[in-house]
């Protein structure tokens, strides 16, 4: 294998234009492109019959935060918690954790206030409008 790096992390919506007024307007990321797709080979490749998606690319600093809403959408796979096998989130890094918590809306669900970790990095878990997690960081 060549040397890897990471180009996009994915998170599937609900939604896009909620989702990337959440992204863009609550965390503060760009947004990049935006474009659909579908198709035989897109169908295939992704595994899902008759697929198609309209994405948005948002820059996350050394990779993209790709949204994608699918038709057809498939089962829910949200709102677990963080310690259920598949679980995921996506981590990102900010320079003042508590100025980032306070900037939040009121109505930004959180699993708890920030926390400082045993290694020192303070973490915030939040949820965006379809119940995905996101890691809030500052190492």
């Amino acid at each position: 294998m060549t040397d890897p790096s990471a180009h996009h992390f994915g998170v599937t919506v609900t939604d896009l234009d909620r989702s990337i007024e959440f992204y863009r307007d609550v965390l503060g990321l760009d947004v990049l492109s935006r474009f659909s797709v579908s198709g035989e080979e897109f169908a295939t490749g992704v595994g899902v019959e008759g697929a198609a998606g309209t994405f948005a690319h948002l820059d996350a600093g050394t990779a993209r935060v790709e949204l994608v809403e699918y038709d057809p959408e498939g089962d829910d796979a949200t709102g677990g918690t963080i310690n259920q096998p598949g679980a995921k989130h996506l981590g990102l890094e900010v320079d003042d954790l508590d100025a980032t918590c306070e900037a939040l809306p009121d109505d930004i669900e959180s699993l708890s206030e920030p926390q400082t970790t045993e290694t020192g990095t303070r973490i915030l878990f939040v949820r965006d409008p379809d119940d995905n997690l996101i890691e809030l960081l500052e190492p």
